[in-house]
């Protein structure tokens, strides 16, 4: 699914073709997302024009000057621009329409969601409860090592949890806690100030890596261009359950914790 790297890299991918453009229409063949898409937005994004475009974890908010639309990829989302003469696609859902291309939202699993709000986006009840940007100075290894204390979950979930710092989706927690060499299973609660700092640092570098490189393609995700992109060929340990350790050469081990696939290596992580 996209991750905080694919959504920043659609960001920056679509940025220049809708800040300060004026929607001309807006086109649903399928509101039938997470939840339904609110046909309002067709009135409040007519001839309105795109002031700013952000993120904030996962979400696209695309600030206007009477609202937000507040966007998430899902599982399989994506944008891309194209030209007026492209037909459609079968799992292209929305169109938004600008005076030379058409902004066009495509989600097969549909499992994204296009909403609308009058208000701050950062007040709304999907977003308000969310943690640091990863990426923020506000997210160091002394805030880390903090919310990780009287805890007893494991040093993964730890870092997967949205409440404490949003974006760090499996692959990249994977690929951090090997960069850091750090188990995935260690109690978060246990682990030292010194290890909290590497790990910080670890999850930093993975995840700007993977943005310069375009994001991860596992399965479904492709750019604004409808490129995939190139992360993927980086990893070091996820997905590789049998591979040998670029590292050690030991074979890189899958367990499942909290129902999701976790591959690091026994002798590197420790």
């Amino acid at each position: 699914m996209p991750e905080l790297p694919e959504v920043e890299t659609t960001r920056k991918g679509i940025s220049a073709f809708v800040t300060g453009k004026i929607i001309k229409n807006v086109i649903i063949r399928n509101d039938k997302l997470r939840w339904p898409i609110p046909y309002e937005i067709i009135k409040h994004l007519k001839n309105n024009q795109i002031v700013k475009l952000k993120r904030r974890a996962k979400y696209l908010l695309f600030e206007t000057r009477n609202g937000c639309l507040i966007m998430h990829l899902g599982m399989s989302g994506s944008l891309r621009i194209t030209e007026f003469n492209q037909p459609f696609m079968k799992h292209d859902h929305v169109d938004f329409i600008f005076e030379e291309y058409i902004l066009r939202y495509n989600d097969p699993r549909r499992f994204g969601c296009i909403l609308w709000t009058n208000h701050d986006p950062l007040t709304h009840k999907l977003i308000s409860h969310l943690g640091p940007e990863p990426l923020s100075n506000e997210f160091n290894y002394d805030y880390l090592y903090k919310m990780s204390r009287k805890r007893s979950c494991s040093i993964k979930a730890l870092i997967m949890n949205h409440c404490i710092v949003v974006g760090i989706g499996n692959i990249y927690a994977n690929e951090a806690l090997f960069l850091s060499k750090i188990n995935p299973k260690h109690k978060a609660s246990k682990i030292s100030k010194l290890r909290y700092e590497k790990l910080v640092f670890s999850m930093k570098t993975i995840l700007s890596k993977a943005i310069k490189k375009g994001g991860t393609t596992i399965r479904d995700f492709v750019n604004s261009d409808g490129k995939p992109g190139y992360f993927s060929n980086e990893l070091k340990v996820y997905n590789r359950s049998g591979q040998s350790c670029d590292v050690c050469k030991t074979k890189i081990r899958k367990i499942k914790q909290n129902q999701r696939s976790t591959f690091y290596c026994t002798s590197c992580q420790t």
